[in-house]
């Protein structure tokens, strides 16, 4: 059951204004508890009267704090007569006003479990834990032990997780000194908290939802987290200071990546260097000019591989565009291709939507071939093959068999990344012969060498690099129901003897189809929404064949 929970930022000192405005808050909304993710009270050094008399009356239970509310440190420390009490009543301040720690987990009558990591980094404490529950100060052990947590619905800390920006497109300027520390990534990245709460003085901040990618110990779904940094009570630039939501701690992960969603940018915390753009790592994942190779004169230069965190079709790339992406098996993923050879109308009114998918094996190696275990081999391929096979199938079912499709492959051991691109094609042309003799012809005008009728499977058998081209037709009148239809696989044999076009693929289908215009990507970028939109329509009807939503 899902409750609900209303957190406020730093309130400084004027508790009793923001209790009262929660009190209004709690009437209408019946919050199960509040968090106070900043300082609950005025720096201790320079209490006025005023501070002193609205920390004796809270105390003493004068002032009331209508519902269970719970408080970390910030970046103050505490003042003696609330550390007094705190030390005297085991933690509970007043009636419903208890004191996380500094360092603690909690777990609440409602199963909601909040982990806390209050103060700022302080480097000499780093070979150990800080024993002073009130100093606002932690080490880097007080941020290793709390991932012995393990896992957590709320994690409140007083400064950012470092990168927590990174592939974000929300623009924010942390107020006042920099507040984001690595020990914090790590923590995060292990607790996977539904909820991170932080504060940032004069400012408002909340980052676009991340997805963490599934582990062996947690295989189904993706847990989300999402980041939310609030201003301060009564700042002087309005910016928003209180946050209220529902929260069901026993609400399952998604098991596919919800959109507007990244990829979690926390495993980029150690790592300084600057991620390529999302527009390079396409280029060099899609085969485009470049690849692994760049030439220079007429020698090629082979440089440094792509590692996962800087190939786009790798799922640990910050900068991957998750809003792409429509289905995540075990061992691939399908996405549509940025920059479509075909248009939302090509296909209409059959497809409403550009329906160039990518099929991409979670492994970030360059060939099927090259997956090192065979039964990740093995399991990566079948998947591959399952999701064309559906893709195949959803094609032909919203076309009453009026399309087939070309699935098409550069298996290079020079590659990045491999995948299958995908592409409907009108079954008449596939019928009367041209498709296949249009990659035939154009093979020959490049001075290719010949197709070959051959199914290499995975590849590992065949040893060398390849084009691979298979074409499919869907059962005819009066075949049986069961019937896969027709298929043809052709592979072009690739070796160094001869430069081949990496977008021969894609450039003999677009002559084929009427689409000259549209042979390289970038000639056919899209707004966000419209990628977006197709994504989504894409989603939709091809639910009914999605194998990765069954149960």
């Amino acid at each position: 059951m899902a409750s609900k929970i209303v957190v406020v930022g730093g309130v400084n000192g004027q508790f009793p204004d923001v209790f009262k405005k929660i009190a209004g808050l709690h009437a209408k909304n019946s919050f199960a508890f509040a968090i106070v993710a900043g300082d609950l009270f005025s720096d201790p050094q320079s209490l006025t009267e005023e501070d002193e008399k609205n920390i004796e009356d809270l105390i003493s239970g004068k002032t009331e704090v209508t519902l269970p509310t719970y408080f970390t440190l910030g970046s103050k420390a505490l003042p003696n007569k609330v550390a007094e009490k705190l030390d005297a009543s085991a933690g509970e301040l007043c009636p419903n006003l208890y004191f996380l720690g500094k360092r603690s987990t909690l777990k609440t009558s409602e199963g909601i479990r909040i982990v806390a990591l209050g103060g700022r980094l302080d480097q000499n404490l780093d070979k150990a834990t800080s024993d002073d529950k009130y100093t606002p100060s932690y080490s880097e052990q007080d941020a290793r032990v709390l991932r012995g947590a393990s896992t957590a619905d709320i994690l409140i800390t007083a400064q950012w997780p470092a990168e927590i920006r990174t592939g974000s497109k929300v623009e924010s300027q942390p107020d006042g000194e920099q507040l984001e520390q690595a020990c914090i990534s790590d923590l995060a990245s292990n607790l996977k908290p539904r909820y991170h709460f932080s504060t940032s003085g004069n400012i408002f901040y909340e980052r676009e939802p991340f997805f963490h990618v599934p582990t062996e110990d947690a295989p189904d779904g993706y847990k989300i987290t999402r980041f939310i940094s609030l201003a301060n009570y009564g700042n002087a630039n309005k910016q928003k200071w209180i946050y209220a939501f529902s929260l069901d701690p026993n609400a399952a992960p998604p098991i596919s990546i919800p959109p507007g969603t990244t990829a979690s940018p926390l495993s980029f915390a150690s790592k300084k260097r600057s991620l390529p753009n999302q527009e390079t790592s396409y280029r060099f994942s899609t085969n485009d000019e470049g690849g692994s190779h760049r030439r220079k004169g007429n020698k090629r230069q082979r440089t440094k591989p792509l590692a996962q965190g800087e190939c786009f079709f790798c799922l640990s790339n910050a900068n991957i565009a998750t809003h792409l992406i429509t289905s995540i098996g075990d061992d691939a993923y399908l996405t549509t291709a940025k920059g479509p050879l075909s248009t939302a109308s090509t296909f209409s009114p059959h497809l409403k939507f550009p329906s160039h998918m990518l099929i991409i094996p979670l492994n970030h190696t360059p060939t099927l071939a090259s997956i090192g275990e065979p039964e990740s081999r093995k399991s990566a391929y079948d998947e591959m093959q399952r999701y064309r096979r559906a893709l195949q199938t959803m094609v032909s079912r919203l076309s009453s068999g009026k399309l087939g499709a070309v699935t098409w492959e550069v298996s290079r051991a020079s590659g990045i990344h491999t995948h299958w691109q995908f592409l409907p094609v009108p079954v008449d042309l596939i019928a009367r012969g041209l498709v296949d003799a249009a990659f035939k012809v154009q093979a020959q005008n490049e001075q290719y060498p010949k197709f070959e009728k051959k199914d290499v499977g995975d590849g590992f058998e065949e040893g060398n690099d390849f084009f691979r081209l298979l074409i499919w037709s869907p059962p005819g009148e009066g075949e049986d129901e069961g019937s896969e239809g027709k298929e043809t696989s052709l592979i072009l044999p690739l070796d160094p003897s001869f430069r081949f076009d990496l977008q021969f693929g894609r450039r003999v289908l677009a002559k084929l189809l009427g689409l000259e215009s549209r042979v390289d990507w970038r000639d056919c970028g899209q707004s966000h929404e419209d990628e977006v939109g197709d994504a989504e329509a894409f989603k939709a009807a091809f639910k009914p064949f999605d194998f990765s939503l069954e149960e």
